[in-house]
């Protein structure tokens, strides 16, 4: 495992001062949000966004049970390659797969110092195949993902890589009505970046990888979501303890047209987001780690992507590999994307 006087040579470097420029960023998120509020008369019938366009669009963010209830004849057809997916994606999860790319104020709780990091990750999910009825969103799905999440040292002069977990797996979807599931088996293994090892020879590395099968259910209910469930490790290098739980909570108001951008982007639509995640790790204790995000969300009518402007903040354990049982603080501003 490794050892916190280790971890404390990723300081060396000490982060600057939040900048004037990174408080005029944040304030113009906020901005944003207030500015696109008031368009409260904009709900999703006045736009023409009727259940089946909508689960045409993306059946992960179809809500309501009745939109996605029982079709006429019931039969379930076989389809290949899908559009989509049947059970959406984590907001707040940190180590969801998506592209993304934040910038962050770390605090590191153990030893009181601070560093600005650089937060990327690359990854999606791909449908393979699905067996789903025709005129709702029930059914279940065989997919493919795999992801990288990367951070950086943006105080170093050459923004050293610090670490990379890799990911990939074959997760199972599920869906009926307002209720959705996904399990999951997948591999992770964590690399130290070559110029933080330079810089920080004393480092005690640990080559961690693990295979892991996770379960998760989720319920819809209006413009509301909750989750929950829990994961095991297994072939485990080093022999950390097996278990995991998670669960957490997202909200998403109906999309209106989008105030601001509505004009040059034709049909493109907006919704206030916010999710909180939480988990628990056997080999840390089963404390608490809390992860929330909160922004903006664009997308179009006959499209599955998104892109989202989030603000985030986290709380616990490092859920990046080499350093996970570092204590940290975070906050920061980012774009998420979403295919």
């Amino acid at each position: 495992m490794p050892q916190e006087d280790g971890h404390g040579s990723w300081l060396r470097v000490k982060g600057p001062k939040v900048s004037q420029s990174r408080r005029l960023c944040v304030g113009a998120v906020l901005c944003l949000v207030i500015v696109h509020l008031p368009v409260a008369g904009f709900a999703e019938e006045g736009v023409g966004l009727s259940p089946i366009s909508v689960r045409q669009s993306d059946c992960g963010y179809v809500e309501s049970s009745e939109d996605s209830g029982p079709s006429e004849n019931g039969k379930f057809h076989s389809v290949g390659l899908p559009a989509d997916d049947v059970f959406r994606p984590l907001l707040a999860d940190p180590k969801e797969p998506r592209f993304s790319g934040s910038l962050q104020r770390v605090r590191f709780r153990d030893v009181g110092e601070t560093l600005n990091v650089g937060v990327v990750s690359f990854g999606g999910t791909f449908g393979l195949w699905g067996l789903r009825q025709e005129k709702n969103c029930n059914g279940l799905q065989i997919n493919i993902f795999a992801a990288v999440f990367s951070q950086f040292n943006l105080d170093a002069s050459s923004s050293d890589l610090i670490n990379s977990d890799f990911q990939f797996g074959l997760p199972l979807t599920l869906r009926h009505g307002p209720l959705s599931a996904r399990l999951r088996v997948f591999h992770q293994s964590s690399h130290v970046g070559d110029e933080f090892l330079l810089n920080n020879p004393d480092f005690n590395r640990v080559n961690l990888s693990f295979e892991m099968v996770e379960a998760i259910a989720s319920l819809h209910f209006g413009w509301a979501r909750v989750y929950g469930g829990g994961g095991y490790l297994y072939n485990r290098k080093p022999a950390l303890d097996r278990g995991t739980l998670q669960w957490g909570l997202e909200l998403s108001a109906p999309r209106r047209p989008s105030l601001i951008f509505g004009s040059l982007v034709e049909g493109l639509l907006f919704a206030p987001v916010f999710g909180a995640d939480f988990r628990s790790v056997e080999q840390l204790g089963w404390n608490i780690n809390t992860s929330l995000l909160g922004g903006l969300e664009w997308s179009r009518l006959t499209s599955t992507r998104r892109l989202r402007l989030l603000l985030s903040y986290y709380r616990g354990r490092n859920p990046y590999g080499q350093f996970f049982d570092q204590r940290i603080e975070s906050y920061g501003i980012g774009f998420y994307i979403e295919f």
